[in-house]
């Protein structure tokens, strides 16, 4: 999966995030290599995410 199948909106994005980690992945980092995605990609990702005022949650395995 490319960066261009991910959703763009936020909070669309942080529903994505948060149904794949929960059906799919044991962490963010899990998911981001699984998708080919790279550390600058990954970070680009949660930057976004964060300026739209979502945190990822380890311990949770989500954004929230």
């Amino acid at each position: 999966m490319s960066l261009e199948n991910i959703p763009k909106d936020p909070v669309m994005l942080m529903s994505f995030l948060n149904m794949k980690l929960r059906d799919h992945y044991s962490s963010l980092e899990a998911f981001a290599d699984d998708m080919d995605i790279n550390e600058q990609e990954l970070k680009s990702i949660t930057d976004k995410l964060q300026n739209a005022g979502f945190t990822y949650d380890s311990a949770r395995k989500q954004f929230v």
